[in-house]
């Protein structure tokens, strides 16, 4: 006779991957989602009354509301469990896109995209922390792989079909923002069907008063180091030059000449070469060579924001491979080097990744904010992709800082990390 808890186990892991599928499903409509006014901006403007910079702050909100949600929602995932806290961000993903369909005024499209960083968090912390307990060894980072790949199909899905394949099929841009608010509200209502408790890992207590909280203390060991102050500043750039391509991009290259529905098109090129960039580059970015893996995606991103600036699709084209390539791999790859830095112990790790979002996140409200107050300021995106470049020079700079931290922790002496 089978004895309960090993029948557990075996049915734990035979429905991993259902698992892993359902959470897809989540991350895709998260990701469809968040990018799904970037190929509509020039007719929901018009009918609130907006411009380039106010829809610029709207396109920001959700990131702002990320940076201060991201703490309590790692509390409510220990609290809850990922059952119910993937079901309620499917559901938060869903209301963000409803609300936009409904939205009439600059004030409740502001309110509509900001409940996305409330689901979102929930989302880029659950996922990780699910799979790691699911999963082990190999198949884990192929899990970590497959589940990357959601938010990404869900933006290029976004980009590519919205204005010339859904517009035309529903005949009001409300209705295909409603269509992506109905994915977010049907992913997760399927992830609480599938995510059975025998399905999943069973919960951890919740960490102690002791050595497990990390403390003030803790934190400001960890923002002493030099390494970890070059990451976060590092997040902040990678991720200002993201959401801002993500929420933009349609509009650059519209702006350059293309119609809708081939910006819309190209716009999702990046997307879906990230997909390949951030399943293929971190697995070469080894302790020997991650910060020249750094430096050759920063260098990337500098060449592909530089091609930009043109508008011929020789140039162009290059210049969405390059940014694809560089924005998939440049989150994965930065985190690695966060991990490794000097005097990091590795029960500081969950720390140090949620300041690397919440850092990464103020760049995602400056990227957005930042081009559409240049967009109406100037009257054309010229000086915004001027912008980006300038970013990304920041970037490789910031990685050069990196790499001689690197050399000088080498030549020190071995110090004990961080307890």
């Amino acid at each position: 006779m089978t004895r309960p808890d090993a029948s557990a186990a075996g049915r734990r892991a035979t429905g991993r991957w259902l698992v892993l599928a359902a959470l897809w499903a989540v991350y895709f409509s998260f990701g469809a989602v968040a990018t799904s006014l970037a190929p509509l901006l020039p007719l929901v403007a018009e009918e609130i009354g907006s411009d380039n910079a106010r829809m610029g702050l709207i396109l920001g909100a959700w990131p702002l509301v990320y940076l201060f949600a991201a703490v309590p929602a790692g509390l409510l995932l220990d609290v809850v469990g990922g059952r119910l806290a993937l079901c309620l961000a499917g559901l938060l993903i869903g209301a963000s896109g409803i609300g936009r369909a409904l939205a009439d005024t600059e004030a409740a499209m502001f309110l509509a995209v900001a409940v996305l960083g409330l689901g979102g968090p929930l989302v880029s912390i659950g996922a990780p922390k699910l799979i790691a307990a699911l999963f082990s060894g190999a198949r884990r980072g192929l899990a970590l792989g497959i589940n990357l790949t959601g938010p990404a199909l869900g933006s290029s899905f976004s980009l590519a079909l919205s204005h010339g394949v859904l517009l035309p099929m529903t005949g009001d841009w409300r209705l295909v923002l409603a269509l992506y608010g109905g994915l977010g509200v049907a992913s997760g209502l399927l992830w609480f069907l599938v995510a059975h408790p025998s399905r999943l890992p069973e919960r951890e207590p919740p960490a102690g008063r002791g050595d497990e909280a990390p403390g003030a203390d803790g934190l400001r060991a960890v923002l002493g180091q030099n390494a970890v102050r070059l990451v976060l500043l590092m997040a902040v750039a990678i991720f200002f030059l993201n959401h801002a391509m993500n929420n933009w991009l349609p509009e650059i290259l519209r702006a350059g000449g293309l119609a809708p529905g081939p910006a819309g098109f190209l716009a999702a090129v990046p997307t879906l070469v990230g997909i390949a960039g951030a399943l293929l580059i971190p697995g070469l970015a080894s302790s020997a060579r991650r910060l020249k893996v750094l430096m050759g995606l920063s260098l990337g991103a500098l060449l592909g924001s530089l091609l930009l600036q043109g508008a011929a699709l020789v140039t162009l084209v290059p210049a969405l491979v390059l940014l694809g390539l560089c924005r998939g791999a440049l989150v994965p790859v930065a985190t690695l080097a966060l991990l490794e830095a000097r005097g990091v112990a590795a029960r500081r790790h969950g720390m140090v990744i949620g300041l690397f979002f919440a850092a990464g996140e103020l760049g995602g409200v400056l990227g957005p904010v930042t081009l559409g107050v240049l967009a109406r300021r100037t009257g054309d995106f010229a000086t915004g992709t001027a912008t980006l470049a300038l970013v990304a020079a920041g970037l490789v700079a910031l990685t050069a800082l990196l790499a001689r931290e690197e050399r000088g922790r080498r030549s020190a002496p071995e110090v004990e990390p961080l307890a």
